[in-house]
């Protein structure tokens, strides 16, 4: 039998990956796929780097955690085609999230409202959200 948690376990456990990350962590968003795991050593051109919002994930409801506040960045670092993200500790040293992005209707872990990135270029990330499994 497959193990199945309550609700109030999905969401703790969903909540303790905010707490471990911490408060102002930043997020970059890379060309190519991500690597094999967050241990693997970086891939791919930085586009943006953002600090996320201090208290970046909502509270857990319903095994769901969505983003917080606004995901913006009014100048992209570089020029080219977003294709995973990296979510790092507020030193930028270790990667804890990993994914894919797409453009809003797309499939990926992360959306954003254009992955075609230009250098200067003002973006928004409009959706993000973990869900805990095992319901």
């Amino acid at each position: 039998m497959t193990l199945q948690y309550s609700v109030a376990v999905r969401n703790a456990r969903l909540d303790a990956i905010e707490t471990t990350i911490g408060t102002s962590p930043i997020l970059e968003i890379r060309s190519g796929p991500p690597p094999a795991n967050c241990a693997a050593p970086d891939q791919g051109t930085v586009l943006a780097t953002l600090n996320l919002p201090s208290d970046w994930m909502a509270p857990a409801a319903n095994g769901v955690k969505v983003m917080a506040g606004t995901w913006q960045d009014l100048s992209a670092d570089a020029t080219g085609q977003a294709g995973h993200f990296r979510i790092k500790d507020s030193t930028g040293t270790v990667c804890h999230i990993q994914g894919t992005i797409t453009d809003t209707n797309g499939d990926g872990d992360m959306k954003v409202d254009n992955t075609s990135f230009a250098q200067g270029q003002q973006f928004t990330i409009t959706a993000f959200t973990l869900q805990a499994g095992n319901a």
